[in-house]
């Protein structure tokens, strides 16, 4: 393979320049000079200027030093409130690593982050707290558990110090979704951040001064993180944070009530959105952009979408090891079912079985470059070795590129699904089920729906005197939710006498998928 452009190349070429000590925190203090007025973050609580933010920031970085010394990181469960940026623009001005977390992790996973990040103090929302609870602490380093509704670092002073990073020192983590195995804890640099608003966000948003973000996805994703901190920081522009479930009817108020100019997405929400009986009456009209990721956006979606609210949504593709989107659409140039086009600043080649770069028309699993890509998995090296190769991060995307230099997506080489924006591996839930009782056996695969987005499907086969209806239906559901993350779950249940075999015994899928197809 010839001719690939470094990473500094490809820096080189979007004009991206960092001083050798720089810390990310710099997002939002850089705003003081001019910007501190200004509305930096919008919620029902309140709004809180740049200068209240960094303030806030402050007093939450200094509280920490009580448990916490430079380069030790903090877990944060945080809902979307002022306080989750403030905290973590707070840790990392102290020197400190911010861990951001999924809030629907189960005890047991939140006692795996502990130990496997080894971090020393944890900030939370109140909703969150009794999953940080004695029993789940006991036996790790942790020292100190803020909460946030509690705001413990109100006397603290509001003057924090800088402490000296350089670019390339650890800024903040976060965990993959666990699709095969435990979570890994995907670390990030300080100039990470910084080079996603340069490219992504300069490129696709243009944001200014005036705009006004608002991402439906939560900060703890990486999506959600870029849309609703590294960006509208980075110009400043002021975000909407929706703290609670976001159900159709809370997004349409906040859309009514702060008027956002960017609208951040997946389609599960999309759609949600426009099957709502708000939706015909709704005021989208202060809204210039719509952005989509996560999961595939289907061309009817996408149309009906522009036929109700008159919006195209622009649609990419990121990920938690690259921070975010890295293919995508523009306003102008969008293809119906592409991932878009490679974004300024990254690099991406298609590779078959042989590791031999394939032509345009050819498929091939996704390699993707750029500065701002992950360089580990915490205490995981050999998934490490596995995924990221000579500065090449392996998506395990396979992917089409068409003449015009379109991506399409055409399935995960190693069968992980994206459902609702988030990875599942249907063979996990499938071991799941099948601990169940009254499970005889079972078979799980990921399906595709009429508007081409993927769910998830299970035929069960269940133990004598037992009836799948209604009811065991949603006892199996909750089963499997309990057992992993409340979004690895059948969506749909199909009861059978058996299963169809192959001629070795094992369960035959292709027959099943041919089964769902009819």
């Amino acid at each position: 393979m010839t001719d690939e452009p470094t990473i500094q190349q490809l820096a080189d070429s979007v004009g991206f320049e960092l001083p050798e000590n720089f810390n990310s925190a710099r997002l939002l203090w850089d705003n003081l000079v001019q910007n501190a007025e200004r509305p930096a973050v919008i919620h029902d609580s309140g709004t809180w200027t740049y200068s209240e933010l960094a303030n806030e920031a402050a007093k939450i970085g200094n509280s920490l030093k009580a448990y916490c010394s430079p380069g030790d990181r903090v877990l944060l469960l945080m809902d979307d409130e002022p306080a989750y940026p403030a905290a973590i623009m707070g840790c990392m001005r102290a020197g400190l690593v911010p861990v951001l977390l999924n809030t629907l992790s189960t005890l047991d996973l939140i006692g795996y982050f502990l130990q496997d990040s080894g971090a020393t103090a944890a900030i939370i929302s109140d909703d969150f707290k009794d999953l940080l609870n004695e029993q789940v602490i006991k036996g790790s380093v942790c020292q100190g558990v803020l909460n946030a509704a509690q705001r413990p670092w109100a006397n603290e002073l509001i003057e924090l110090p800088e402490h000296p990073t350089h670019r390339r020192d650890q800024a903040f983590w976060m965990y993959s979704s666990g699709s095969t195995g435990r979570p890994k804890g995907i670390v990030h640099l300080h100039e990470d951040a910084p080079y996603t608003a340069q490219t992504y966000s300069a490129s696709i948003l243009k944001l200014g001064i005036d705009d006004v973000c608002f991402s439906i996805p939560k900060i703890f994703f990486a999506y959600g993180f870029g849309n609703s901190v590294t960006f509208p920081m980075q110009c400043g522009a002021a975000a909407v944070l929706l703290s609670g479930r976001p159900t159709p009817e809370k997004i349409f108020e906040h859309i009514a009530t702060h008027r956002p100019t960017v609208l951040f997405g997946l389609p599960t929400l999309y759609t949600a959105l426009m099957h709502h009986q708000q939706a015909e009456t709704a005021d989208l009209s202060s809204v210039r952009l719509c952005i989509s990721a996560a999961e595939i956006l289907s061309e009817e979606l996408a149309s009906k979408w522009r036929s109700i609210f008159g919006l195209n949504i622009i649609e990419g593709l990121g990920s938690t090891e690259m921070l975010h989107i890295y293919l995508t659409n523009a306003e102008l140039q969008l293809k119906p079912g592409s991932a878009g086009r490679v974004v300024p600043g990254y690099a991406v080649r298609l590779v078959n079985l042989d590791d031999r770069e394939v032509e345009q028309g050819e498929e091939g699993v996704m390699h993707v470059r750029g500065l701002s890509a992950t360089e580990t998995y915490w205490n995981s090296p050999e998934k490490t070795t596995e995924t990221m190769r000579d500065g090449w991060i392996v998506t395990g995307d396979c992917f089409v590129r068409d003449e015009e230099d379109f991506y399409f997506f055409k399935g995960r080489a190693d069968d992980l699904v994206k459902v609702s924006g988030q990875w599942v591996y249907p063979m996990e839930i499938e071991t799941t089920l099948n601990e169940h009782p009254k499970v005889r056996e079972c078979c799980v695969l990921a399906v595709e729906l009429e508007d081409k987005r993927l769910s998830i499907k299970a035929w069960v086969c269940l133990v004598e005197g037992v009836d799948g209806d209604e009811e065991v239906t949603r006892e199996l559901q909750s089963f499997v939710k309990s057992r992993l993350l409340p979004h690895k779950y059948p969506r749909n249940i199909v009861y059978l006498e058996s299963l169809p075999k192959t001629g070795t015994d094992k369960i035959d899928r292709q027959a099943l998928r041919l089964l769902n197809q009819s």
